[in-house]
């Protein structure tokens, strides 16, 4: 098994924290970071789904009547 350092560990439970929801001056405490910003600047990540589910409610704004998966087939030149 593969050791993963403090520091990766760090990386990843305040970005899985993040991704749950959790509040961002709650993930600054645990952390015991001076302030948010350390936090986020640093620490915190988008994960993949949430830039996804970030895009589809602007492509919503914009192509209400179309879903991202047709809207993806279409630039690439694919039939429905």
């Amino acid at each position: 098994m593969k050791k993963i350092s403090w520091h990766t560990f760090r990386h990843t439970f305040s970005s899985l924290l993040k991704a749950n929801g959790e509040d961002v001056k709650v993930v600054q405490e645990l952390l015991r970071h001076a302030t948010v910003r350390m936090t986020l600047d640093t620490y915190t990540q988008a994960l993949g789904p949430d830039k996804r589910a970030a895009q589809s409610k602007v492509v919503g704004m914009i192509r209400p009547k179309q879903s991202v998966f047709s809207v993806y087939r279409e630039s690439q030149g694919l039939s429905s």
